[in-house]
């Protein structure tokens, strides 16, 4: 009969371990135990033995905080698992990705290994609201949107305005140099707008300003003695220093205009997409016959509503047909920023 004395200082060494937490588990072999005949029979009437080896794992599960995997194969098996501060800490984690896109709710942390983790969901953008005709990004509110908008609510030279008691004198000529050019026609989310090429300026009040595009609003943004009209087209220009000028021609209800059927035959499929087309463009074809005009100082009828621009408006509207505005108001219903105080500001007027 093989001695006793191994298997006693294996438990020694086995409790010794328990008793400081650690990790290891020593197993003492149990094969060359002989057992009395009459305690074989009580284990045979009482079931399977249990394996000595079972109820140190159960001990050492206890003391790591784990657990035996309900669904392991093996009754050796076992898994650790956080302890009740970590596991609320995992739910909540799993319940943010899960409102983020994540794996059905699972943490990444938890996807089996070599597994990629799951792209998030597409992130709203977060930022000012974008300015717009009406609503939340109406013309009254421009000026919160952005701190570079604060022109908008608090300049003194605002446009457009309600021309009226224009001061009559002898305004020189606007010396219109325009000439065919090439241009691309673009939807930018706000109007039809027209870039064109170089080569097309203007000359006034001993100044020079290149043209650079020109776009359209519905109805027309200026007024003259309360009078609005169907559109109005405004025709930006800069001069080498960055200061602008804009001319103003009204358009009202009449006959078919070329140049404007021109730019509705080249408009864009999609909003923020630009047509390069194959042609010109004579812009001195949208001019009327008489152009005298009222002028004034003002500012960008759009955000951010820079001041210290140079306006323009042309005395005599050009015709538009019916259509063509229908066509602009399928895209654009309305489009113009009401009008502006005057604040006292001189207006002069061709004679």
């Amino acid at each position: 009969m093989p001695s006793f004395a191994p298997r006693l200082a294996a438990s020694l060494i086995l409790a010794a371990a328990l008793a400081a937490g650690g990790l290891t588990a020593l197993a003492a072999d149990d094969a060359g135990v002989h057992a009395a005949p009459a305690r074989s029979a009580a284990r045979l009437a009482a079931g399977p033995v249990a394996d000595p080896m079972d109820s140190l794992r159960e001990k050492l599960a206890s003391k790591l905080g784990a657990a035996q995997a309900s669904d392991a194969l093996s009754p050796k098996v076992l898994r650790v698992v956080s302890r009740s501060a970590d596991v609320g800490h995992t739910n909540a984690a799993a319940s943010a990705e899960a409102k983020a896109g994540g794996h059905a709710g699972l943490p990444s942390r938890v996807l089996r290994q070599g597994a990629a983790a799951p792209a998030a969901g597409p992130r709203a953008d977060v930022g000012a609201t974008p300015w717009s005709y009406a609503g939340a990004g109406g013309p009254e509110h421009w000026r919160d949107l952005k701190p570079e908008f604060s022109a908008c609510g608090n300049g003194t030279r605002q446009s457009p305005i309600d021309i009226r008691g224009g001061v009559r004198v002898d305004l020189e000529p606007i010396q219109f140099d325009y000439r065919a050019t090439g241009f691309r026609v673009i939807d930018n989310g706000h109007t039809i707008q027209v870039n064109l090429d170089g080569g097309n300026s203007i000359e006034v009040q001993g100044r020079r300003y290149d043209l650079l595009q020109f776009h359209f609003h519905r109805p027309s943004e200026e007024r003259i003695d309360g009078r609005q009209f169907d559109m109005v087209a405004h025709l930006v220009h800069q001069d080498t220093e960055g200061r602008q000028a804009v001319v103003a021609v009204l358009l009202d209800r009449g006959s078919a205009h070329p140049l404007v059927q021109t730019v509705w035959n080249n408009l864009p499929l999609e909003r923020g997409s630009e047509v390069a087309v194959r042609g010109t463009l004579d812009l001195s074809h949208l001019l009327p016959a008489d152009r005298r005009y009222f002028t004034y100082m003002g500012s960008l009828t759009t955000p951010p509503c820079s001041e210290g621009v140079l306006w323009m408006v042309l005395q005599q509207p050009v015709p538009i047909a019916t259509d063509q505005i229908g066509v602009f108001s399928r895209l654009y219903p309305m489009n113009a920023r009401p009008v502006q105080s005057a604040a006292g500001r001189l207006i002069k007027q061709s004679n």
